[in-house]
């Protein structure tokens, strides 16, 4: 239920034969930066290198005042809206939309998925057609600054790494001004309620509720 393949559909993300390298989704993470310096020279002809290291799809549209670190790729028909702050190590779908003062750093957004509006997404992964409500972020570092754990409901994985925002599977709706805390893992179909503070590992085709009660959609 935390493998790459129990969350993700990797035919809809340009990360696929690099996400295929690992069982965890959280062990790409350290070698992203080096993975889109490698992808981007190789994109073609429907990519343009607009500043060092930052290629972006000729169908994308992204706003003036917009701000693109190095590296990263923005894919075709994604929106980059006003003052969103891509700070780097970010590869960014298909038909995605990436929003009003959104924050973005050592990502991978599959295609679809919509940050939409003052959005902090650090050292995650979000699948197709994820979607992440106003407000709502990733914590990507514990407090104590300690490494963080996966705590499942059968089994705990330490991840050794300190920088582990969330990952989300496909189709996982976040609602408004909820919190993933590091090492958050959410199963795919699955929907967070507003304002929750989310943590541990939510199964597939479940609701986590604002006092951290999970149910299972077909039990609602």
């Amino acid at each position: 239920m935390m493998t790459i393949k129990d969350l993700y559909d990797l035919d809809h993300t340009l990360a696929k034969d690099y996400l295929l390298q690992f069982t965890y989704p959280w062990e790409a993470l350290k070698g992203l930066k080096d993975f889109i310096l490698t992808l981007g020279p190789t994109l073609g002809a429907d990519y343009e290198e607009v500043s060092e290291h930052v290629w972006v799809h000729k169908t994308a549209k992204v706003f003036p005042s917009a701000y693109l670190g190095a590296p990263c790729i923005i894919g075709p028909e994604t929106e980059v809206r006003h003052c969103a702050f891509i700070r780097g190590s970010a590869l960014v779908g298909a038909n995605c939309v990436v929003g009003n003062s959104v924050e973005l750093k050592n990502v991978i957004l599959f295609d679809h998925v919509q940050t939409p509006h003052y959005n902090y997404v650090g050292d995650s992964i979000l699948g197709y057609y994820s979607h992440m409500g106003a407000g709502s972020i990733t914590s990507n570092v514990k407090s104590d600054k300690k490494l963080v754990v996966v705590h499942g409901a059968d089994e705990e994985i330490e991840t050794g790494i300190k920088k582990f925002g969330a990952m989300l599977g496909d189709y996982v709706e976040v609602g408004c001004n909820a919190v993933c805390n590091p090492g958050t893992v959410i199963g795919p179909h699955s929907n967070v309620y507003p304002t929750s503070c989310v943590r541990g590992v939510v199964p597939p085709y479940s609701i986590w509720k604002d006092n951290g009660t999970v149910a299972s959609k077909e039990e609602r």
